[in-house]
């Protein structure tokens, strides 16, 4: 329940953010929590503190015109909001797909500004993107819109401002496009003020794994507190794209055995011998950018490809809900659980409903909320930043060494403070305490800006 204190506050962010429901939710998870620190330190509730946590410093929407191959313009909008920098320059992924709209950015903003303040590095909170859907268009298309886009970010990024990295829809192919304007926009070789680039001009070694490596770190040192590991798990992993490739990938490493992964057509299940190919996954989904049905097809009788289907009926030790936002309903939460699954672990932005979320914990399944388990992209970002600055380049088994470092450390906080607001082996209390209390801190001692 609310406390009293916060409910005019969740009440105001509904008045003024109408229709905005994915933010509405992301705010309401963050409150839920924090009233036994509000209690305990009556302090933060001062100074109109926790409203200026839930306003942007300042939201950014922009026209994207473009020229399509059959040269008709096409017109998008851009967005970027820059939601809190008391820890640090805004720090955040630009998302390209239709459903992108003011409030979705907002949502992912406002978990970004926690996420970051958990991993313990300098870096405050933001987002962007658009609503331009980079399926199915050209290359050329596709580098017409970036500079585009970049034509009119540019002017509010800069490497102590307004650090952008990728997200669905932007890899590194649209992240060179957009630094190569940037660059010639500025005339500045300012390599610090975009992540995820190419090793060969400024990017950082583990940072495509990072995102899924670091979910399935989080999940690693959760697991232990049970003295359980992933060796021989039976493992789901929604989604096909970077952070769930990589999630396969660091599961296997740890002796566990993906059987399901999916995309937005279906699911495909693979019970025999190890489970998905993930090589051939790889080549499927990096090389020729095919579908799940393309790998199942490629796979023959041992892949059972599932259309239109919920991946969640598949019985399985730990799910990794590793596609997007409200993907596993209550309903799903309530198969798995039947079904005998003992900890998930979210590698997207908040992919599991309240529903869900609520019935995972009512259950005592091991539960990781993304604001913890899926920090390990925006952490190796913040590495990147770092060699950027001091023009270094790491190896990559230093530059994982610290990653798990990081992951493991955001754990720890998180029990920490679940067992200190009296709910030990919450944590989706421990992560929002914790970043609540490291982003209040910050901006008391700022002053009211």
């Amino acid at each position: 329940m609310l406390d009293e204190k916060l409910e005019p506050i969740f009440a105001d962010v509904l008045r003024r953010n109408p229709g905005e429901d994915e933010f509405h939710q992301a705010v309401r998870e963050v409150l839920d929590c924090i009233g036994a620190v509000i209690a305990k330190n009556p302090d933060y509730a001062e100074g109109a503190l926790i409203e200026r946590i839930c306003e942007p410093e300042r939201q950014i929407i922009f026209r994207v015109p473009w020229v399509d191959d059959k040269g008709n313009v096409q017109i998008n909008r851009g967005f970027r909001v820059q939601f809190n920098s008391a820890l640090g320059p805004y720090k955040g992924g630009l998302r390209f797909h239709p459903t992108v709209l003011l409030g979705t950015v907002k949502f992912l903003g406002f978990e970004q500004v926690f996420k970051n303040a958990l991993t313990g590095m300098p870096i405050g909170g933001g987002k962007g993107g658009s609503d331009f859907d980079p399926k199915g268009r050209s290359e050329g298309e596709i580098m017409r819109f970036c500079q585009s886009f970049m034509t009119e970010l540019f002017r509010h990024l800069g490497e102590h401002t307004d650090v952008p990295a990728g997200d669905i829809g932007v890899g590194q192919r649209e992240v060179g496009f957009m630094f190569g304007q940037y660059k010639r926009m500025t005339n500045r070789y300012e390599s610090g003020v975009l992540t995820g680039k190419g090793l060969m001009w400024g990017g950082s070694r583990v940072r495509t794994e990072a995102t899924g490596y670091g979910a399935v770190y989080f999940v690693e040192r959760m697991l232990r507190t049970r003295n359980q590991e992933f060796e021989g798990k039976r493992v789901i992993v929604s989604g096909s794209g970077n952070v769930a490739v990589y999630t396969i990938e660091k599961v296997h490493q740890l002796g566990g055995r993906v059987i399901a992964c999916s995309d937005s057509d279906g699911y495909v299940v693979e019970e025999a011998g190890h489970g998905i190919d993930l090589p051939l996954l790889k080549e499927i989904k990096e090389k020729k950018r095919g579908r799940i049905a393309d790998y199942a097809k490629a796979r023959g009788a041992g892949a059972i490809y599932v259309p239109g289907g919920r991946i969640w009926d598949v019985p399985a030790d730990i799910a990794m809900p590793s596609a997007t936002q409200n993907e596993l309903t209550g309903h799903d939460a309530r198969t798995l659980i039947k079904n005998g699954v003992m900890a998930v672990g979210e590698g997207a932005n908040m992919p599991c409903t309240p529903e869900a979320v609520r019935a995972f914990l009512d259950a005592g399944v091991l539960f990781a909320p993304g604001k913890a388990a899926n920090a390990g992209g925006v952490a190796t970002s913040a590495l990147e930043m770092q060699q950027n600055a001091s023009r270094d380049s790491w190896s990559f088994e230093a530059t994982e060494k610290r990653l798990a470092t990081i992951m493991h450390g955001i754990h720890d906080r998180c029990a920490e403070m679940a067992e200190t607001y009296g709910s030990p082996g919450n944590y989706v209390l421990g992560a929002n305490v914790a970043g609540f209390i490291r982003v209040a801190e910050a901006m008391r001692s700022l002053g009211v800006v």
